[in-house]
């Protein structure tokens, strides 16, 4: 199983022009994969899609629609114990807290994998490997 970020999420639902190859990539990835998510994950999709509803090209029910589908993934809670674990990551890699939350919930998930764009491609954070998706190679 692998670990998808919010922004995996918000390029598969977006209909904006200026997302597009990013938006094939993430639907490409979301059919493919086995994946986790965590209850942060739901909340920034949540919180980016509304603020962006427009600029998205997104109606009110697609957005609920996609919570709907990632509320039937595994799905990590934010805990105390993960809160602390994001701290104890956020320290030993100096990354934001936001980041090192999503790499304390794939571990927790048992993740080896996490595709995101806002951390280092390629580098390996105590098991959890990021890949960027949306590298052009």
């Amino acid at each position: 199983m692998v670990f998808f970020d919010t922004n995996i999420f918000v390029y598969a639902v977006s209909g904006a022009e200026a997302d597009r190859l990013r938006h094939e990539s993430a639907v490409r990835l979301l059919a493919a994969e086995d994946f986790g998510i965590s209850i942060q994950v739901i909340q920034e999709f949540m919180d980016v899609t509304l603020r962006k509803q427009k600029l998205l090209a997104l109606t009110l029910d697609e957005i609920a629609d996609m919570v709907r589908l990632m509320s039937t993934y595994p799905c990590v809670e934010t805990t105390l114990l993960l809160t602390h674990r994001a701290f104890d990551l956020k320290i030993k890699f100096q990354i934001r807290y936001w980041d090192a939350a999503i790499l304390a919930a794939a571990k927790e998930l048992g993740c080896h994998t996490l595709y995101t764009e806002d951390l280092n491609h390629g580098q390996n954070y105590e098991g959890v490997n990021v890949i960027n998706p949306f590298l052009k190679g």
